[in-house]
């Protein structure tokens, strides 16, 4: 037959006991830094998503910049590509007879390169802007990762503090966890506008 023993620690005592003894006898100072725990985890857990999120849409939009900078640098070695065998038409031109049939397919080549080019030209033109505006909004997004980062950080620390608080019963430390988590809470705000 086996018989099973469960054995309380202390922890278990005073749980038991708090459950029993009801909200009269609770502790009013464990309560609140419990729920000002709380409060910070959450807090902290919704920077910490918007520090992550900020941070993947940066990187989103660096590689979006970086692509489109590829594509932009094609289109510009295309226009230089049509510049050249227009280069070459015009050397044609000027090397063959000024009423040869050369000279006039070397002359319809010119002109040919030449309405070739421009929309190369603008289209290369279009795509930088877009690489530039990829590349501000990256440099935006990463700006906000860092506050939710600091916000983060913030909240963590006024959480430690918090948990020595109840430990130490100090209300000073308890007004130090109050000031790093309204700072926490501040620069959470500030990441949040994007200031």
């Amino acid at each position: 037959m086996s018989e099973e023993y469960e054995v309380h620690g202390p922890h278990d005592h005073a749980v038991e006991h708090a459950g029993h003894a009801g909200h009269r006898d609770a502790d009013p100072f464990a309560s609140r830094m419990a729920v000002m725990t709380a409060i910070l985890a959450t807090i902290g857990a919704l920077c910490a998503y918007q520090s992550g999120n900020a941070e993947n849409l940066a990187l989103f939009f660096k590689n979006e910049a970086a692509i489109k900078k590829t594509e932009a640098s094609n289109q510009w070695s295309y226009y230089q590509a049509k510049g050249e065998k227009e280069n070459l038409a015009e050397l044609g031109a000027a090397l063959s007879a000024p009423n040869s049939d050369a000279h006039a397919k070397f002359a319809a080549d010119v002109e040919k390169y030449k309405k070739q080019k421009e929309p190369i030209r603008a289209n290369a033109e279009a795509i930088e802007k877009q690489v530039v505006a990829a590349d501000t909004r990256s440099e935006t997004l990463l700006h906000g990762h860092h506050r939710w980062a600091q916000a983060t950080l913030l909240i963590q620390v006024a959480i430690a503090l918090c948990a020595i608080t109840l430990l130490t019963r100090k209300n000073w430390l308890r007004n130090v966890s109050y000031f790093v988590a309204g700072a926490g809470v501040l620069t959470a705000g500030a990441a949040f506008f994007g200031l």
